[in-house]
């Protein structure tokens, strides 16, 4: 399957990025590669690294933690989630843990995810709302549109492949 991930992002606040990807997916497969282990496995390191941890809970409440290693270096987050609802929406917390395995919790984002059906298959958005403008800034790399592009692109074959 080709892929032709259309991504877009934008600051439509101070402490706000918004994410928005057209997936050729529907909206069930897309939160299923979202919130199924073995799925987001697949995607969430993108190419550059390798996903080395993927728990989710998925309940309000329950707790998630993803990690990768990036030329040997691990990187993990976790978060809990505030809010389900199944196949269209989810919001949830997110923590950088420091290499030593400490979560800075003082960086807690909050990020809303939802999943809706278009013509083509879903468009995703995720918003992403953290403490200041300058916690913002940090997280907006150069590179972070290539990155989520490319981490689209394999949650959209994952969510592709047959179950």
């Amino acid at each position: 399957m080709a892929t032709d991930t259309r991504l877009t992002m934008t600051l439509p606040g101070d402490d706000q990025i918004l994410v928005t990807a057209e997936l050729a997916v529907p909206p069930h497969r897309a939160y299923r590669a979202w919130t199924a282990p073995d799925l987001v496995h697949r995607w969430w390191a993108g190419r550059g690294g390798r996903t080395t941890d993927v728990r989710i809970d998925l309940r309000v409440g329950g707790r998630w933690r993803y990690a990768m290693e990036v030329e040997g270096d691990e990187i993990a987050f976790h978060g809990y989630f505030r809010e389900i609802v199944p196949g269209e929406r989810i919001v949830s917390t997110e923590v950088f843990e420091d290499p030593a395995g400490y979560p800075r919790t003082e960086e807690e984002l909050v990020n809303t995810v939802t999943f809706t059906g278009t013509a083509a298959g879903t468009l995703l958005t995720l918003l992403v709302r953290a403490r200041t403008r300058a916690q913002r800034d940090r997280i907006v790399a150069p590179d972070l549109v290539d990155e989520l592009r490319e981490r689209m692109e394999l949650l959209e074959r994952a969510a592709a492949a047959p179950p």
